[in-house]
């Protein structure tokens, strides 16, 4: 059977304002008289299209698959494969969902109406078709065909610019996180890369815990605040080098509840003075999953599991996850960092501190996934410590 009967109809109409969308079309039909009379009719008027015709809808579907068709106009009732089924083919394929496709049928079949409409066919034109009605279907379909194309091409580009600013926000975002946490490292002992190594560690640890790659990533960001409470602790008292009163300890265990609070509360005067309207539903709302995120380990990173921790005495798996994991963390670079009060302990000496705290001070499977992640631990570690660490730790067996 012959798959493409004539060559391609090409000649163009000057100054023709009813056919002014060129395209590329493919008819279909195994009758080949049909496909005969619908080349004459084309010819006939000059028509600015690029024309296929095809006797074989197998042969037709490998066509349109290959090269780039706007539109096919297709019989029903063929052998091998229907109009029916290659409309659907092409709906259902990635690269030809978008090409239009008129469905022809010498049936007077209102429910054959509605399934051709259903399945996505552009429009249906009944047998015989008169030039003009076939001249007018074709250029319309063209032309919404042209529309639809020029629509989704300036959404790709809204998509695009907007996925681009969405990642410029977050990277400034995250870049005021981190300066954020680096001012509240300041206020404390000066620690080198505290923050970033609490919030690797972190991670390290929820990804030992199998816990969803959102959660990992909004814990890395998260975690470097978990200090930032300690903005409102008068510096004399966090960088005092012997021990410190009661009355100090009280006062900087107080460095939870104001991180707390920090991340809490909402600014409806400084919206309002943005020129924003701002709701009651709005300041009541629910902060995005980066703040809640922070809020809670400001609010629980000192929390034990045995409910003696601070500040609310909260116990097992009544603290939150994040809070559980980030304790680990933080406790662990506190024991590896110098401090005004204390020397760097040696890995060795930090991991069995950690040890004897599971299952009192920490939850006994962040403990054992953070063993379990030495090699990544000591790696972030040694990356990472303070620039007068020059000699390797020992590590301790896991």
């Amino acid at each position: 059977m012959v798959s493409t009967l004539f060559n391609p109809v090409k000649t163009l109409i000057p100054n023709s304002a009813s056919l002014q969308c060129a395209g590329r079309i493919v008819f279909v039909d195994d009758d080949l008289d049909i496909l005969k009379a619908m080349e004459r009719m084309l010819r006939s008027r000059q028509v600015p299209w690029n024309v296929k015709y095809f006797s074989s809808s197998v042969e037709a579907w490998g066509f349109v698959q290959r090269n780039c068709v706007d539109l096919v106009i297709s019989d029903v009732s063929m052998p091998h494969m229907n109009g029916l089924e290659l409309l659907r083919r092409l709906r259902d394929n990635p690269t030809t969902r978008n090409v239009a496709v008129l469905i022809m049928t010498g049936l007077e079949d209102d429910a054959l109406e509605r399934q051709v409409l259903e399945f996505g066919a552009t429009d249906l034109l009944c047998k015989p078709v008169r030039t003009d009605l076939l001249i007018a279907r074709i250029s319309s379909s063209l032309k919404l065909k042209q529309a639809h194309d020029q629509l989704r091409q300036q959404n790709e580009r809204l998509e695009r610019m907007v996925t681009e600013r969405t990642r410029q926000l977050e990277d400034s975002r995250t870049e005021i996180v981190l300066r954020l946490a680096k001012a509240a490292e300041l206020q404390d002992e000066e620690t080198g890369h505290h923050v970033l190594r609490v919030a690797c560690y972190s991670r390290i640890i929820a990804r030992a815990l199998c816990l969803p790659v959102d959660f990992q990533e909004s814990l890395f960001l998260a975690a470097p605040l978990h200090d930032l409470g300690k903005l409102g602790i008068p510096a004399a008292i966090l960088k005092k080098p012997g021990s410190l009163t009661d009355e100090e300890r009280s006062i900087v265990q107080g460095h939870c509840k104001i991180g707390e609070r920090l991340l809490s509360e909402q600014c409806p005067l400084f919206e309002h003075w943005l020129g924003r309207n701002v709701t009651a539903a709005r300041v009541k709302s629910e902060p995005d999953v980066l703040l809640r995120t922070a809020r809670e380990i400001a609010a629980t990173h000192h929390e034990w599991w045995n409910g003696r921790g601070y500040p609310r005495g909260l116990a097992g798996e009544a603290i939150p996850l994040t809070g559980r994991i980030v304790a680990v963390a933080d406790v662990f670079d506190a024991l590896t960092s110098p401090r005004p009060y204390k020397p760097a302990f040696s890995l060795d000496r930090s991991v069995a501190i950690i040890r004897e705290g599971d299952g009192t001070q920490f939850d006994p499977q962040v403990v054992r996934a953070f063993l379990d992640s030495m090699d990544e631990i000591e790696e972030v570690y040694l990356q990472l410590r303070m620039p007068d660490s020059n000699s390797k730790p020992e590590m301790a067996a896991t």
